[in-house]
Formats: C-alpha cells, sequence, structure tokens
C-alpha cells in the first residue's frame, strides 16, 4: 500500500512541476492558493514587516503573521528584505536539516495536497531560485534566478 501511495504522490508532484514553471504566475496560479491556504493569518488585517517583529508575541498570540496580501508584500519575503523566508516556511525539509518550514502543515489538507501545492511555489519562484538563505548570504547568482512572475 505505501508504494502505490508513494507513486500517487510522485505523479501528483510531477504534475504540479510538470505545469511548465514559466507559466507558474501570482495572478493565476499563486493568489489562489495563498487565498485559500494563508490569508488568514497574512492578509489585509496583518501587520506590515516591521510592525510585526516589534510586537511578535503579540501578533502570534492572535494568530497573525506579517502581512502578504499583495504581490508586492509576497515577493519581500521571497528575494529582499526578508529574503529566503517564504522558502524556508513553506519548505518540506527536504532542502534542509530534513525538518519542514513552520507553515509547510498550511499548504494543504493532506501530504499528497501539501506536495502537489509546495511544487508550484518552487515553479513560481523558479527551482533554481528556491534558496533557503538569508539576503546577506545569498550570491548575486542566487538571487537572480527567483522568477516570481506577477
Amino acid at each position: 500500500m505505501k508504494i502505490v501511495q508513494l507513486l500517487i504522490l510522485s505523479a501528483l508532484v510531477f504534475s504540479a512541476t510538470a505545469q511548465a514553471d514559466d507559466d507558474v504566475t501570482y495572478r493565476k496560479d499563486i493568489r489562489p492558493l495563498w487565498e485559500e491556504h494563508c490569508m488568514a493569518c497574512h492578509g489585509e488585517s496583518s501587520p506590515h514587516l516591521a510592525e510585526f517583529k516589534h510586537n511578535k508575541k503579540m501578533y502570534m498570540e492572535k494568530s497573525q503573521g506579517p502581512r502578504m496580501a499583495s504581490y508586492g508584500e509576497l515577493v519581500t519575503f521571497v528575494g529582499w528584505p526578508d529574503s529566503g523566508a517564504l522558502m524556508r516556511r513553506l519548505d518540506d525539509g527536504k532542502n534542509a536539516n530534513g525538518k519542514p518550514g513552520n507553515m509547510y502543515e498550511f499548504l494543504g489538507e493532506n501530504e499528497a495536497e501539501r506536495q502537489k501545492n509546495l511544487a508550484i511555489f518552487k515553479a513560481w519562484v523558479g527551482e533554481s531560485g528556491w534558496v533557503l538563505k538569508r539576503f546577506k548570504d545569498l550570491s548575486k547568482e542566487e538571487l537572480s534566478m527567483m522568477k516570481v512572475k506577477e
């Protein structure tokens, strides 16, 4: 049974990744996923990053994260100023220490859905641009690999 589940999961991930990386855009692909899985905590009523950092404990108690309600706000958690934050939070752990990011679990109801949605986010950022590093540790080449089409 586990082999069948792995094959199904692999097929889902492959089909999501096969969705040509260049075709994945914020408006068409990321925004709907974001609205379904992330907006409740990162929407219009959420604080901007500086305010969130200033009162992090209070906002976390309210289940609010930093505001990422628009393309421009979300991109700041990919490239700059909070480089790699989106990737570190959504990653399944296969790119790092084996531990999923703290927001990975919210990408879907089950592992297959989470992997499918993660593949879409990776395609949006660019497989080569899916770097978990902070800005000070990124090379110009790594930064240039991040696509994030609107």
